[in-house]
């Protein structure tokens, strides 16, 4: 059984069947190749980002350096260091800014930081349930193309097994498409999970550098 044959023989319920299935495939692949990409991108620009800002003699000359970097990094360091500049510049005018330096350091931190990493989660939903439902929908095409080859043969009377056998390898066949489905959905999802674990503990070892440094600078200008 075949594709063609499905649309050209199979009835309304196959048809829809096989559809979804063609559609959760396309959904799959496009969003591993968008994914993926974003997710190297992203860590390629991090490491060039990192480079540009602690090589940096001072934080003027990161800003400028950081300004046409397009990374998480980037971003998060950019607007902590604005948040500091309002804070020094403005001091404790409005409520969200009566607060130390440092706690208000990690509260930017700490926002860039799930801006960042929410972005990583997209698709990942689409993902797991195109992983988790595939399979039983292939199934399901199955049992149907089966109860159509029971009724079939009931109505012909033909009891040999290749009357048997023939319409029932051919339903099975959608539970071979079901599972060609879930299965690259499934690991799609488990390596971009992992992708995103591993970039989150970048951020985070970067967010603490960055707190510890923005902090140090200020506390040698008191000095």
């Amino acid at each position: 059984m075949d594709l063609l044959t499905v649309f050209k023989q199979g009835d309304g319920v196959l048809i829809a069947t096989f559809l979804i299935l063609v559609i959760m495939s396309i959904v799959t692949w496009t969003l591993i190749a968008t994914r993926t990409s974003k997710l190297l991108k992203a860590k390629k620009a991090n490491k060039a980002s990192a480079i540009a800002l602690w090589h940096a003699a001072n934080w003027d000359e990161a800003t400028q350096k950081l300004a046409d970097h397009q990374s998480p990094i980037a971003r998060i360091a950019l607007n902590t260091m604005k948040a500091k500049a309002r804070y020094t510049s403005g001091g404790a005018t409005v409520l969200g800014a009566q607060v130390p330096m440092s706690d208000l350091l990690t509260r930017a931190i700490r926002n860039g930081l799930n801006k960042e990493i929410s972005q990583f989660d997209h698709g990942l939903t689409a993902l797991a349930s195109i992983g988790a439902t595939a399979p039983f929908i292939g199934l399901f095409g199955t049992v149907w193309g089966i109860y159509h080859a029971l009724i079939n043969i009931s109505t012909t009377g033909q009891m040999s097994i290749a009357a048997v056998a023939g319409p029932i390898g051919e339903a099975l066949v959608a539970t071979a498409a079901g599972l060609f489905v879930a299965i690259p959905a499934v690991l799609a999802y488990n390596a971009l999970t992992r992708g995103k674990k591993t970039m989150s503990q970048d951020l985070d070892s970067f967010a603490y550098d960055l707190h510890a440094q923005l902090l140090n600078n200020e506390k040698v200008k008191e000095d």
